[in-house]
């Protein structure tokens, strides 16, 4: 499975989805907004600073000056951070509460709101955004790896994929998955045009100095 980090929010409190991530700033959003307590924040705002352009895996090795420009760009934002989420239901929470009205999120909270009639928007921004893929694996010690690869084939059936999608939202590995949903599941999964909706992902790469996107993460969410 794979999928975005898209803007997520609240369609009944906005006449258009938003198209940049710029919205965040917006003083109109004060206390309105959640962030992911993740690296992924980190990403968004390099993007608002262009770090990614007009190389996108550029977000994962920024310089220090470039990441102190992040920094500050955060901390611009925290006035109007309501929460930041580290669970899915956490954020699905948030919404349905109406304690944020957007937020950086994935698709597993929108489908979960869209079970629970909120009225959810997702969107991809102008400025793209990440994603990443979830793997399975067998590993070297494994003392079970005909079972585990039984496993692993039961999984990646297209039937099963379906199953999973039902519940996370996350695109499935296998597009034959597509083959039992409806016009609008293919539609919001985006597989109906799969190759043009994964251009505006940049999907995680490795960081080579996390423990310096650690630092000036925790140093955004010390702030006051």
């Amino acid at each position: 499975m794979w999928g975005p980090d898209p803007i997520i929010y609240d369609a009944d409190a906005f006449s258009k989805p938003p198209d940049s991530w710029t919205v965040f700033w917006d003083p109109k959003m004060r206390g309105k907004v959640s962030l992911w307590d993740d690296l992924s924040s980190v990403y968004m705002a390099a993007q608002v600073l262009g770090y990614d352009n007009p190389d996108p895996a550029h977000l994962y090795d920024l310089s220090d000056s470039e990441l102190e420009a992040v920094k500050k760009k955060l901390i611009e934002l925290k006035p109007n951070i309501r929460k930041m989420w580290s669970t899915g239901g956490e954020l699905t929470n948030l919404f349905q509460n109406h304690e944020v009205i957007i937020a950086m999120g994935w698709p597993l909270m929108t489908n979960q709101l869209r079970k629970a009639n909120f009225p959810v928007g997702e969107t991809i921004p102008k400025e793209n955004t990440t994603g990443w893929i979830d793997h399975l694996m067998i590993t070297a010690g494994s003392e079970n790896k005909e079972l585990a690869t039984k496993f692993l084939e039961y999984m990646v059936q297209a039937k099963t994929q379906k199953l999973v999608t039902d519940v996370t939202g996350y695109t499935p590995a296998n597009p034959r998955a597509a083959q039992f949903m409806s016009p609008d599941e293919i539609r919001n999964l985006h597989l109906d045009d799969v190759d043009n909706y994964q251009k505006r992902i940049y999907f995680w790469q490795n960081v080579p100095r996390r423990a310096k996107y650690n630092e000036i993460w925790n140093e955004v969410k010390a702030s006051q």
